[in-house]
Formats: structure tokens, C-alpha cells, sequence
């Protein structure tokens, strides 16, 4: 009943016919994710008298179990409701190929996401403007995040939003076990709770909010929280994918020069159906699919269109490079027999159904989500005392990569190698998810640990060096993109991966932790006995890495010299009327969740775009 009623209400969106005038539409978004939906609603209240059309590949799924219930979070991965990338062959992983997850799907990966939010430092967001991008910063940002956020919850968090859409709190279901966390962080190392991370100061341990709307404990996103209240001047078009982005030569603009401009006049569906556009195209597919449309578009690398047999029509080496993501390893522990965690979910089917009950009822309930215990800290804090030497290792790696030809590594980057000798930036996050989270799945009814509690660290490095790229596919140019994140190409990142795994193992040897722990087998993976060394530790995270499936900087607003693809309009260089709203345009590297982040950028770029057309 309450999610057939979040469907009812939404339906006037989710058109599958066009209904204008003429056919054509002022303004055409493609994407309807995180940011194309935030920026089609402002839009729409921004510009009454302008027609918006969203164009969405995925289905909507608004009443879909696996996206609104918060305890089933990360259930739609992998099916449907994801593109399902994957990585090539990964050197640094011994070969091994990752998925890429990207929610297909009304909202996009808001949709299929795992729900944390935070935002960075805000040292992190200054340097955007510092690398050539007036306005950009954390004043700026802040201010735009905290119009996307409603938070609810308690303790009250200083630098959240009261107002906005998307609606925000702590988890009311916190496990027994999940009261030694903090404890044991603050007592035994020089890392301070710390419950004003929305405010820019991330560093430190808490217990991080998550995007749940609390009237009926749902997943709150940008196709539930934003799109309800648009105004009727805005469409979405869902189960339609684009195939390229139309052009003809106009004039000359936005301060590029006596350079005759494209000018973007619509898009044509991979069905051959063409949708024009008065006044802009904005394109908000994600760091994967926005390099890839402008790529099928002609704008790019002038050989990776030319193998695709695509007409050049603005070179722009940036296109599809400086990929950047967020890596992960993970290290797991079984709890003594009393314990209880939402892995009863996955072997006890009568509490799992008593459990959903409860949920319907709106009662604390394991479907709730659970609280999640998180650690953001520098490399001083990670570092053991003992082994300083691991430090002065760190630095010279970065010491080496910054010694790197300029034309290696763009100002974006040499801003990110500026960060890490900045005690107020984290470097590492550390989760203390509940449940078994690990590489290998929950072990299977005929295990002997089947049956069995665990609770997981999640350990992620928040700036890595290797940096990847995306293009089209030039056997299959609209088919999945050809993704290489180029994961541990840098030896900063295997060492940065070993330190902070020897960190989370002393910090899970660390009271009251440790005290939770089954003696018989208290590390499951990868197991005290089995990696010791640091050549252990090298060969285990090359055979766990995985991601957190944060791809940005694929498109960054950056001067066009240093590999940029937008300016600090988010106008794409060589067009004037082309915009890009989405992660693609990240120009440095945040550390922590970029969901709010992203929902910012949106929320600027409403501003932008309506500045740039209220008199019109």
C-alpha cells in the first residue's frame, strides 16, 4: 500500500508518449539519475514557461521492494535495474575483471546506491575553484547540498539541510554489538568521535546518516524525493536511450574565442526518433555513459572516434580520461554465539519473515538498515608509530609521482598529491558494516559458518593514484563502454591498501572490540594465521580489491590545456548550448560518498542554467 501510493503519485511523470505543442522541447536532459532529476525540478519552478523533457533509459521502479526497502539495499545490483558493467582485465589485480555497477532505472544509482551520506572536507571543495572554476567551493557547495537535504534524525548534525528533498537521518536500528565502536576507536588511537561531518570537518569516528525517508522508513532518492514536486511543464520519458547528440555550427560564445561554436539542436533515440531542443541540451548520464554519448556524438580523442568511424566534430583529448574512483578491501569477523546481525536475514527464514512484518508495521526492524560506524582519518592516524617507516614510504611515492611529466597528471591531480600531507583531508574510511560484506558471499547452508554472525571492515582509500579511463566500444560503439580504472597502477595506492589493513587489524584487536569476537575463528577473512607479512598483505589485496563503485572526473571542469571537457558553466568546450551535470565533472577528487556531492552540483546547476535563460 505505501509504496503503490509513492507509484500513484509519481505516474504523471513516467510518460511513454512526448505531449508538446510542436514536438520540440526548450531544454533536454539526458538521464533522468541523481542530478538529472534534482536539475529538471528546479528547472521546472526556475523557468515556468519552459518546456523539459528527461530522458531516462531504465525503467521507473517506484514500488520496487529491492530499492525502497532500506535492509534490502543492494539487492537491485546486478540485476535489471543496472547497466551491469565491467572493467577490462585489471594488471594490478592479477587479471582479475570487476563489475561496474550503475543504477538503470529512474533515479539511477540514487536508486540502487548503499545509501551513505556525507560530503567531504572542505578543504577538498576549495581547491575546485583553485584549479581555474570561480565560485566553486565549499561555500558554495555547501550551500547547494544542504537545499538538496532534509535531515531528520538525531543527534543534530551541524551543516545539514532542513528544508530540502531528499530526506536524511540516522539509522534508528543499531545492533547490540555496534556499541563497542566508538569506544574503541577513541580510546585506543588518536582519532576523536566526531558528529559534525556534514559541516566540512570529516575527519574522525561516527555513526554516518543515511537517505531514508522516516514516515515509512523508505529509501528517500531523486525519483521519489525530487520529481513529486516538479511542475507540469517537465516530462520523463522512461525506457528510451539516446543514441547521439545533434549539432550545427552557430556563432561563437561563451568566451572560447572567434571559434565558430556547435550548437547542440537535440537528440536523436537509438530507434532513430529525433527530440529537439530550443535552448540546451544538458547531458546527465554518469562518469561512465557521458564521455561514452559524447564520444557517439563526435566530441572526444579524434583516434578513438576515428576507430569508431565517427566524424570528429571537437577535439577533446579529455574525454573518457582521468577516470577516478573509490577502491575497497575488506576484512571480516565472526561474533561470539549471542550476537545478533541482519545476517539472520540470510539463513533464518521464519525471523526473516517476522523481521518484514514488523518492517510493514513501521517498527524497528533488521529492514530498516542498521547503523553504520565510520572512520575518516589521515595518514598520521593510520600510520602506526612503530613503523614510520611506512610513512616515509608513503611520501615517497608521492614525492615520485609528482616528480611525473606534467602531461601525466593534470592540475586536478597534482591538487589531489597536495591533499595528502593535510591532517583536516581524510585518506582513509573505514566502515564497520553489519553483516558479512566480504569478497566471497555469506557462506552457503552446507558450510559449517553457515548459520553464523559477522560483523565486516570496510576499508576504502579516498585518493588513489592510478588513474583509468572509459570510451566507447569501437567494435559496438553504442554497446557497453570499454572501462579500464587501472586499478594499483600505483604503488602509493598497494602500500596506502597495506597500512590501512594492518591499521583495521589492530583496531579490531582493540577493546571492547576484540571482546566481541569468536575465539574459535575470530578473523574469517583473511584470517590472522593465513597474511602476515607485507608481501602477504600486497598479494591479498591484489587478489580483493574491489570498488565502491565511485567513478568520477571523466568529463572535468578543468581549463581545456589541462584535459578539461566543461568550464566553470558546465558548458563542454567547442559547443554553446551543451552542458554536462553529473560526477563526470568532478576536478578533484572528494574523499568520503559523492551523493551529495552530486546532488549539489545539480542544485548549482539549476542555478547556472537558470541565470543563463530567465531572460528568455
Amino acid at each position: 500500500m505505501m509504496l503503490l501510493t509513492l507509484a500513484f503519485a509519481l505516474q504523471v511523470f513516467t510518460a511513454s508518449v512526448i505531449a508538446t505543442d510542436d514536438g520540440v522541447f526548450d531544454f533536454v536532459i539526458i538521464g533522468g539519475g541523481t542530478a538529472g532529476n534534482a536539475l529538471a525540478t528546479r528547472l521546472s519552478h526556475g523557468l515556468p514557461h519552459s518546456s523539459i523533457l528527461v530522458i531516462e533509459a531504465g525503467p521507473a521502479a517506484l514500488d520496487e521492494p529491492d530499492i525502497n526497502i532500506p535492509g534490502r539495499k543492494g539487492s537491485a545490483l546486478g540485476t535489471k535495474y543496472d547497466w551491469n558493467f565491467t572493467t577490462v582485465p585489471q594488471a594490478g589485480l592479477n587479471g582479475r575483471v570487476l563489475p561496474v555497477n550503475r543504477g538503470k532505472v529512474l533515479g539511477g544509482s540514487s536508486a540502487i546506491n548503499l545509501m551513505v551520506w556525507d560530503r567531504g572536507a572542505a578543504a577538498e571543495y576549495d581547491q575546485w575553484e583553485e584549479v581555474g572554476n570561480p565560485g566553486w567551493n565549499w561555500k558554495s557547495m555547501l550551500k547547494a547540498m544542504t537545499k538538496s537535504e532534509n535531515y531528520t534524525g538525531l543527534p543534530p548534525r551541524p551543516g545539514s539541510g532542513k528544508t530540502g528533498p531528499v530526506k536524511s537521518l540516522v539509522n534508528r536500528m543499531q545492533p547490540t554489538y555496534q556499541e563497542a565502536w566508538i569506544p574503541a576507536v577513541t580510546q585506543s588511537f588518536n582519532i576523536s568521535e566526531n558528529h559534525d561531518s556534514l559541516d566540512g570537518r570529516l575527519v574522525g569516528v561516527t555513526f554516518q546518516p543515511t537517505n531514508i525517508d522516516p514516515t515509512h522508513y523508505t529509501r528517500s532518492y531523486s525519483a521519489t524525493a525530487y520529481l513529486p514536486l516538479a511542475e507540469p511543464n517537465l516530462q520523463v520519458l522512461t525506457n528510451t536511450q539516446v543514441a547521439k547528440i545533434n549539432f550545427a555550427k552557430r556563432g561563437s560564445g561563451h568566451g572560447h574565442g572567434k571559434t565558430e561554436l556547435q550548437r547542440a539542436t537535440g537528440v536523436t533515440l537509438v530507434n532513430g526518433t529525433i527530440i529537439s531542443a530550443r535552448r540546451e541540451v544538458i547531458l546527465s548520464a554518469g562518469a561512465i555513459q557521458t564521455p561514452q554519448l559524447l564520444e557517439l556524438s563526435g566530441i572526444g580523442q579524434s583516434s578513438v572516434l576515428k576507430s569508431s568511424k565517427i566524424d570528429t566534430l571537437i577535439e577533446l583529448p579529455g574525454v573518457g580520461e582521468n577516470y577516478q574512483d573509490h577502491p575497497r578491501v575488506q576484512i571480516s569477523y565472526r561474533l561470539r554465539p549471542g550476537y545478533a546481525t541482519a545476517d539472520v536475514l540470510r539463513y533464518n527464514a521464519t525471523a526473516a519473515a517476522l523481521e518484514m512484518e514488523k518492517y510493514r508495521r513501521n517498527e524497528k526492524s533488521w529492514y530498516d538498515d542498521r547503523r553504520g560506524g565510520f572512520i575518516f582519518a589521515n595518514w598520521k592516524q593510520i600510520v602506526s608509530n612503530s613503523n614510520d617507516s611506512g610513512l616515509i614510504q608513503l611520501a615517497r611515492v608521492v614525492t615520485g609521482a609528482a616528480a611525473s611529466p606534467p602531461g601525466n597528471i593534470n592540475i586536478g591531480h597534482r591538487k589531489k598529491l597536495e591533499q595528502l600531507n593535510n591532517p583536516t583531508i581524510p585518506q582513509i574510511e573505514i566502515i564497520f558494516s553489519d553483516g558479512y560484506t566480504g569478497r566471497n558471499g555469506y557462506p552457503p547452508p552446507n558450510s559449517t559458518n553457515f548459520g553464523q554472525n559477522f560483523a565486516t571492515f570496510i576499508i576504502v582509500l579516498m585518493h588513489p593514484l592510478s588513474r583509468g579511463s572509459t570510451h566507447l566500444n569501437t567494435s559496438n560503439p553504442l554497446g557497453k563502454p570499454v572501462i579500464n580504472p587501472r586499478f594499483l597502477d600505483n604503488e602509493y595506492d598497494i602500500q596506502g591498501f597495506i597500512e590501512a589493513a594492518k591499521f583495521t587489524r589492530r583496531l579490531a584487536n582493540a577493546e571492547p572490540l576484540r571482546s566481541l569476537w569468536d575465539p574459535t575463528q575470530s578473523e574469517f577473512e583473511p584470517g590472522a594465521n593465513a597474511v602476515q607479512t607485507d608481501a602477504q598483505w600486497r598479494e591479498w589485496v591484489k587478489e580483493n580489491l574491489f570498488t565502491v563503485c565511485h567513478p568520477s572526473g571523466t568529463a572535468p571542469m578543468l581549463p581545456r590545456e589541462e584535459g578539461g571537457v566543461v568550464d566553470s558553466n558546465l558548458v563542454v568546450y567547442g559547443t554553446s548550448n551543451l552542458r554536462i551535470v553529473d560526477w563526470s565533472v568532478m576536478p578533484v577528487q572528494i574523499s568520503g560518498h559523492p551523493q551529495t556531492a552530486v546532488y549539489g552540483v545539480a542544485e548549482r546547476a539549476a542555478e547556472i542554467v537558470i541565470r543563463a535563460n530567465d531572460q528568455w
